[in-house]
Parts: C-alpha cells; sequence; structure tokens
C-alpha cells in the first residue's frame, strides 16, 4: 500500500483540543484505484475483472496478508510483506 497522503475536510465546528489524529487511507485503496482506472481502460468486460479479483482479495484478506500480484494499470510497486523473523 502506497503512504500517500489523504486530504482532510475543514468542519464548521473545528478539531477538538488536543485532537491530532490524521486519517489514513484503507490498505485496499490502491486496488480499489485500479478497478477504477481499469473501467476507462478499454473493453470494461476484459479490463474490469484482474484487478477486481485482487481487490476482492485485499477486502477478503486479513491485516498484512493482502494480495502482493503487481497492478494492473497503476504505476505503484506491488504491496510487500513483512517477513517476521521469530
Amino acid at each position: 500500500m502506497s503512504e500517500r497522503p489523504v486530504p482532510r475536510r475543514e468542519s464548521p465546528w473545528g478539531m477538538p483540543e488536543g485532537d491530532h489524529r490524521q486519517p489514513k487511507p484503507h490498505r485496499c485503496n490502491d486496488r480499489a484505484e485500479d478497478v477504477i482506472q481499469a473501467c476507462f481502460e478499454g473493453n470494461p468486460f476484459k479490463t474490469v475483472p484482474g484487478p477486481f479479483k485482487l481487490f476482492w482479495q485485499c477486502m477478503r484478506s486479513k491485516p498484512g496478508e493482502e494480495p502482493t500480484e503487481p497492478f494492473y494499470y497503476l504505476e505503484f510497486e506491488p504491496p510487500q510483506r513483512e517477513v517476521k523473523l521469530e
């Protein structure tokens, strides 16, 4: 997952005192963007199934077990699994 900043909206009520939390993108956000990009890359019946399959696998997986296959249309590095040394 790429660590791109998430835009923050201004609230008419302002920020609570001491609340410095920042929004984080969902772990499958890049997979969803890959599906959306596939919709505009020709015949959607041919371009969407591959990215959607990886997006669905990502949504059904546990955190840290996301698919590591490369993206179809985005120019990002595929997600890497953390290797735990025991």
